[in-house]
C-alpha cells in the first residue's frame, strides 16, 4: 500500500513455533500483509518449535538410534514448511520481492543435528526450510541485520525480565527482537541520539504453552508483529501491532481472523 510519505515499509514477525503457532494470530498476520502489501518482509526466527532435534529431547536418557527419531524430524520439517507456505501466500499475493530470515536458536537445533550426523546436510535449517528457493536472504544466529537506522535479529537471553534494556545497551543501536515472547520497549542514550530496543511479542499457541509445559502459571507473552516504516536513509518509525482475541488494529480498521 503506497503511503505518501513511507518510502519503504517492512513486515515484522516473531516467533512462531510452527507446528505450534496460534492460528488466528497468523491469520492476522497474513491479512495485514495482503492489506498493507509492504516492501519487505523480516522473519525474526524461531518460526519452527524443532521439538524433534530440541537440546533437551536427550537430556539425561542415552540417544537412541537414528532410524528410531528420524520419522519425527522429516515430519516437523513438513509441519514448518506448510507453517511458512501460508505466510508466504499472502506475501506472494501481496508481491513482496525483499524477504529476510533471522535464524533463532531453535533453527540452530537443526544445524547441531547435521553436525552429529554430516551425512544428512537437507536437514540444516537453510536447506530443510528452502530458503534460497523461497527467496529469502539467510541471516545466521546472532547477525545483524541491519536496514537504516534499525537492526533486526532472532534476540539473546540477555536481562532477564528486564531484556529490552539489556538488548539496548548490550548492542548500543535500534534493534528488533523477538526470543522472550513479551512486549517491551526501551530507550537509552547515544553519541548518535537515542536509542530503542523493541520487544516484539510471539505467535505462539499460547494455551498450549501455559497448559502443557509450565503448569499452568501465569505468562506474560503477547501475540504481535511490527510494522516498521522507513522516511528517508535512516529515520524509522515502528508500530508494534498487538493481537487479542484473533483481532488487531490496521490503518484505524479492526481486522479479524
Amino acid at each position: 500500500m503506497e503511503v505518501k510519505g513511507i518510502l519503504k515499509r517492512y513486515i515484522v514477525t516473531p516467533d512462531k513455533h510452527f507446528p505450534y503457532a496460534d492460528n488466528k494470530a497468523i491469520k492476522i498476520v497474513c491479512k495485514a500483509i495482503e492489506i498493507l502489501k509492504p516492501d519487505g518482509y523480516i522473519d525474526l526466527g524461531d518460526t519452527g518449535e524443532w521439538a524433534s532435534v530440541s537440546k533437551w529431547k536427550w537430556k539425561n536418557k542415552a540417544k537412541p538410534n537414528l532410524e528410531y527419531f528420524l520419522p519425527e524430524v522429516i515430519q516437523e520439517v513438513e509441519d514448518v514448511n506448510a507453517g511458512m507456505d501460508i505466510i508466504d501466500e499472502s506475501l506472494d499475493k501481496a508481491n513482496v520481492k525483499e524477504k529476510h530470515f533471522c535464524q533463532g536458536n531453535h533453527e540452530l537445533w537443526l544445524d547441531y543435528f547435521v553436525e552429529s550426523y554430516p551425512y544428512l546436510p537437507e536437514y540444516s535449517c537453510a536447506n530443510a526450510l528452502g530458503i534460497k528457493e523461497r527467496g529469502y536472504h539467510f541471516h545466521r544466529a546472532g547477525d545483524l541485520l541491519t536496514i537504516g537506522g534499525m537492526s533486526y535479529y532472532h534476540g539473546h537471553s540477555y536481562g532477564g525480565m528486564h531484556h529490552a534494556a539489556a538488548h539496548c545497551k548490550q548492542y548500543k543501536t535500534n534493534i528488533i527482537y523477538g526470543h522472550h515472547h513479551d512486549i517491551q520497549v526501551y530507550s537509552d542514550k547515544s553519541a548518535d541520539g537515542k536509542i530503542m530496543a523493541y520487544s516484539i511479542g510471539c505467535l505462539k499457541d499460547m494455551a498450549r504453552e501455559k497448559n502443557e509445559f509450565i503448569g499452568g502459571r501465569p505468562l506474560n507473552w503477547g501475540h504481535a508483529f511490527a510494522i516498521v516504516d522507513y522516511v528517508g536513509r535512516k529515520d524509522f518509525f515502528v508500530n508494534v501491532v498487538e493481537i487479542k482475541h484473533g483481532r488487531a488494529i490496521i490503518q484505524g480498521e479492526v481486522i479479524q481472523s
